[in-house]
């Protein structure tokens, strides 16, 4: 017959003390005062009945058991914090932790975060947008050892799982829409576009690819921010702040446009604004287009006419391709280990709201 196993409270009872004492006694937290008394007759009933102290997990185990590492490039564009939304929402359910390493689209944050990983000792890393070029080596080899999701522009070529986003395609949607209404000289408002940013630019180019295909490619004015934004920290207001000062100068430049895009819905507020205050009425004088359906776009006031592609769902999705390879590796049905990549992709759709519709039949002056 097996021998009962000696507890806290067996050691209490012989000692003539409370559990907590013991445990306090034990652990040497002597945040209390104890006798030499107490203490002796604590140790002296412990070591009679042979009791052990149960074993600690280590930091690192317990970090391992329960945190997921997320790579953000800024936090002040709610398209971003909705993606985190997803995330958390999901590894919450799981019993997760989530560490947001915002990169500012530094590279230099972003190599600091990817070498921090091996003392946070994740069980995942989700990117919430593609990696810097110069780290994919780096991330595809980590990723042989911690499971990686990225949820990036289905047009760049990574060995890892990914809940994709066709960039080109959600360009190609927002022309269609303005084609369909019949608006011919349009403009569209964008970020830098740079390599490094390479999603942006596929945005671009299905937009001026629809309307090329309907012979009206000429009539597009494109309108980047320059490249030295890109090198500041992102500013609380940039991507708004570019929608505001671009439509200015568009307005200045050319007096024949019926529609202006945001590659966004943050530039597009920053559009509708100085719209506004140029005294332009939203859609009678200009039409405005934003992408992401992010929170403000349904308010009332706003009523911006954007690109829906379920961003929240994107999120959990990310969460999830983790949690199945963490699964995977725990419970091997075999002696080797299964090789898979997850890819998995939403088809966007237009929101049509207020901020889009006929073009007027002749340009304000």
């Amino acid at each position: 017959m097996s021998r009962k196993k000696v507890t806290s409270s067996d050691v209490a009872e012989r000692a003539g003390v409370s559990q907590t004492t013991v445990s306090m006694v034990l652990n040497k937290k002597y945040n209390v005062s104890f006798s030499k008394d107490v203490i002796q007759r604590v140790e002296t009933a412990a070591k009679e009945l042979g009791y052990e102290l149960p074993k600690r997990r280590s930091c690192r185990e317990s970090r391992k058991e329960k945190l997921l590492v997320a790579f953000c490039p800024n936090l002040t564009n709610p398209y971003y914090v909705m993606l985190l939304q997803g995330i958390e929402s999901r590894a919450i359910e799981q019993g997760y932790g989530v560490f947001v390493c915002n990169t500012q689209r530094s590279l230099e944050l972003e190599e600091r975060y990817l070498k921090m990983l091996s003392s946070l000792n994740p069980q995942g890393v989700i990117y919430m947008c593609n990696p810097s070029r110069v780290f994919l080596p780096m991330i595809e080899e980590l990723s042989q050892k911690i499971p990686f999701a990225v949820i990036n522009n289905q047009n760049e070529r990574l060995d890892v799982d990914a809940v994709e986003l066709d960039n080109s395609k959600l360009g190609r949607i927002m022309a269609r829409h303005l084609l369909k209404l019949g608006h011919r000289d349009v403009a569209y408002i964008a970020p830098p576009l740079t390599v490094r940013q390479k999603q942006r630019s596929k945005r671009v180019e299905g937009f001026l690819k629809e309307f090329r295909e309907a012979g009206l490619g000429e009539r597009v004015v494109i309108k980047a921010a320059n490249e030295s934004i890109d090198e500041d920290v992102t500013g609380i207001d940039s991507e708004y702040r570019i929608g505001y000062d671009l439509t200015g100068e568009l307005l200045q430049e050319h007096h024949d446009l019926t529609a202006i895009v945001g590659l966004n819905d943050m530039i597009a507020f920053g559009i509708l604004d100085a719209l506004y205050d140029a005294k332009y009425k939203v859609p009678g004088d200009m039409s405005v287009m934003g992408c992401d359906n992010t929170l403000f776009t349904k308010m009332r006031k706003v009523s911006l006419t954007t690109i829906e592609h379920f961003v929240i769902y994107k999120g959990r999705d990310a969460c999830d391709i983790i949690m199945k390879k963490i699964k995977t590796r725990d419970k091997k049905y075999a002696d080797i280990e299964p090789v898979s990549i997850y890819h998995i992709e939403y088809e966007p759709r237009i929101v049509s709201r207020g901020t889009t519709s006929y073009p007027r039949t002749k340009a304000k002056k």
